[in-house]
């Protein structure tokens, strides 16, 4: 699939051949058991193993800013973006959208049927792999229709486990062939107040650093649920 993105003001192209959703890859212990415990009170069942790297179709991958679900029981969360081509790593910005209710039965199917909205901006990862850790997430949702945002989920790449280990355990920089690229969603944080629906979902990442920021937003459109 073919996808373009804005790499240092100028576009760049990728045909990507592979995609990873990257589960349960908090750092702290408490934060991972807070993540499972919120899931599983609306009914997901705990992983075998943390991590764990469900594949989806490199078709759901997305840069529109509207997407169409089945139901009311979807939501976002925010997580960095990986795009391995050619032995070069890309860093962006995504939202792991999933189906809770399918969640329930089957979290990789529930990874399978929402597309992923991805910001259109990159940057090299070369460019900030001295402070990773330092770099912002933060995420908003809309519940109604109007400009209510309300902060859904803070914090930065430290509370997730280090992107080292997820690229090697992933095996992301080998997975596609030669002249295509392999991209990964690499976890989230907790959200505030508990996973829930919205209208709208918003996200940022920002380097505190090198004083940049990428940012997305997507509106939901929730398609009706016939039995």
């Amino acid at each position: 699939m073919q996808m373009n993105f804005t790499l240092s003001g100028k576009e760049i192209a990728f045909d990507i051949a592979h995609c990873t959703v990257a589960g349960w890859t908090g750092r702290d212990a408490h934060a991972i058991q807070h993540h499972i415990d919120e899931l599983a009170a609306i009914g997901v069942k705990p992983p075998s193993s943390v991590p764990l790297y469900y594949r989806t179709a490199s078709g759901m991958v997305t840069q529109q800013d509207r997407i169409e679900v089945v139901g009311k029981g979807t939501s976002g969360e925010i997580e960095p973006f990986l795009i391995a081509s050619d032995g070069v790593l890309y860093l962006g910005l995504a939202s792991d959208h999933t189906d809770r209710e399918l969640e329930a039965h089957s979290v990789a199917l529930s990874k399978q049927i929402c597309e992923k909205p991805v910001a259109k901006e990159i940057w090299r990862f070369d460019e900030v792999a001295d402070h990773i850790e330092q770099i912002e997430m933060r995420s908003w949702i809309s519940e109604q229709d109007g400009d209510d945002w309300v902060l859904y989920q803070e914090g930065t790449i430290a509370s997730i486990r280090p992107l080292s280990d997820l690229i090697d355990g992933s095996g992301l920089m080998s997975s596609a062939p030669a002249g295509k690229a392999s991209v990964m969603l690499c976890g989230t944080l907790g959200a505030k107040g508990g996973v829930r629906p919205a209208k709208r979902f918003k996200m940022a990442l920002h380097d505190p650093v090198l004083g940049r920021t990428i940012e997305h937003s997507y509106a939901i459109n929730e398609l009706p649920e016939i039995a």
